[in-house]
């Protein structure tokens, strides 16, 4: 008898399927109610950090430059108060085989399905990680699928978006292309169910202990030549992956660099809206996923997410689309280095910070990635004209996502926004309870303290308010 290959019967199978997939039997973690246990479930890929090490230095990844940004800081102090203009430092994590960070999440991935013995490796991503995990797979001699949400209905595909499809394909891996929408992750059952391949996800246990070497290197780069911690790690956050890995390979090297996240400002956009999907000109890096996966992150493609953000930052700054151009063209005219839009999101961030605080001090953005044809700065500017978005030169804090982008007509109008985030831990407090929909334990309230870096009389506050 054929399986029922409905929407919601392959949903309801999805338990099971991640379980195939994955090679982690998720409930060993949970408690039956809101809290589980996290720390056990990292242990679940059975590497050491050590161990990891070797895994991604086999395939070329990890051990990448760190860079001063001299001529931007110069101009960061032009902007600040006499004695403000903090140094500011690229972990550059372009120069990876596939040009982004997320090499380091696919080798250690790709490591574990070849050596659990799958054939081939699937990942849902519109990323830097399909091109990683296609190039891991290559090295490892596995098939490789990417599922890619691409297209609004009109068939219009974004230009950074349809870049991204043309590196995977030139890496070998087949890529399946789909439109906006809840069809995206119907796919990727149906073909981790079919092929059997394994679930390389941006959120196991896997992928987030990858990035782990990125926040361990910062720390030892930084002591070995400037004999101290920077005094900030600027992480560019959607899934929040990015961020968690990197702030548990700082904690892991007794870093105590202030960990702070940073996001376009994408706010009124729905980012599952066919009608808006090709009006914003940031496919990651967005508050759009910024800022739900920080409040919920059990809205991944695993059961429970690995990459649990708001354990970890210090700050939440937001910028516009406009800021982000800027810098990024700043970057290769003042520095000579040409790098995408991710890792710009934070640098645009880092040059606001910068000018708070002292001269002495130290920011590092923690990663850079690749650049080509569909994520330069013209293309996604006459993509977003193409779509009734509005290009001026003015003020960025009059930008309105959806309807205009605003270029900065001076780098001093290039300000951050910091996010409350009081706010967001009351979110992902009130989206336990309506997930779960129990009476809390004191289990599920000290875990609620530590998801939401608090303490047990802030969760207990928000429990009664609501």
């Amino acid at each position: 008898m054929s399986k029922d290959m409905s929407y919601s019967a392959v949903l309801a199978r999805k338990p099971e399927i991640m379980k195939q997939s994955v090679g982690i039997d998720y409930s060993t973690f949970e408690s039956g109610s809101i809290a589980f246990d996290y720390e056990k479930m990292m242990r679940e890929t059975g590497y050491s950090l050590e161990e990891i090490q070797k895994i991604q230095a086999d395939t070329g990844v990890g051990n990448t430059p760190i860079l001063e940004l001299k001529n931007l800081t110069a101009l960061a102090r032009k902007c600040a108060a006499p004695g403000k203009g903090a140094r500011i430092f690229i972990k550059d994590e372009a120069s990876n085989p596939s040009g982004s960070f997320k090499a380091r999440r696919a080798a250690t991935a790709v490591y574990h399905a070849k050596r659990l013995g799958y054939k081939g490796v699937i990942s849902a991503t519109s990323g830097n990680y399909g091109a990683a995990v296609a190039s891991q797979a290559a090295m490892a001699g596995l098939k490789c699928i990417i599922v890619q949400e691409c297209y609004d209905s009109k068939g219009l595909g974004q230009p950074e978006i349809i870049e991204k499809a043309r590196k995977c394909e030139a890496l070998g891996a087949e890529v399946i292309q789909l439109s906006v929408g809840p069809e995206l992750f119907y796919s990727f059952l149906v073909l981790l169910e079919e092929t059997g391949y394994f679930n390389a996800s941006l959120y196991t246990p896997f992928g987030i202990a990858g990035v782990e070497t990125l926040g361990y290197e910062i720390a030892m780069q930084f002591r070995e030549k400037y004999g101290k911690d920077p005094d900030a790690v600027v992480a560019t956050n959607a899934g929040g992956g990015n961020l968690t890995g990197t702030a548990r390979g700082l904690i892991k090297a007794g870093a105590e660099s202030k960990v702070i996240a940073a996001s376009v400002d994408l706010s009124g956009l729905h980012m599952a809206s066919d009608s808006q999907f090709n009006r914003k000109s940031f496919t990651t890096g967005h508050t759009g996923f910024g800022m739900p996966f920080t409040t919920w992150p059990d809205r991944s493609d695993v059961p429970r997410s690995a990459g649990r953000p708001l354990r970890y930052m210090d700050r939440y700054l937001t910028v516009h689309q406009g800021e982000v151009f800027y810098i990024t063209e700043a970057l290769a005219s003042l520095e000579g280095l040409e790098k995408g839009p991710a890792g710009n999101t934070a640098l645009t961030a880092a040059f606001s910070l910068a000018q708070e605080m002292d001269q002495d001090q130290m920011i590092v953005v923690q990663e850079t990635e690749y650049t080509g044809a569909g994520k330069h700065i013209q293309p996604q500017l006459s993509f977003a004209r193409d779509n009734g978005i509005e290009i001026v030169i003015g003020n960025p804090k009059d930008e309105v996502p959806g309807k205009n982008i605003i270029l900065p007509s001076h780098p001093s109008l290039i300000k951050a926004n910091d996010a409350n985030l009081d706010n967001m831990r009351r979110s992902l407090i009130k989206n336990a309870l309506s997930n779960f929909n129990v009476t809390p334990t004191e289990d599920d309230i000290e875990f609620l303290a530590v998801e939401t870096n608090t303490n047990i009389e802030f969760v207990k506050n928000v429990l009664a308010s609501l």
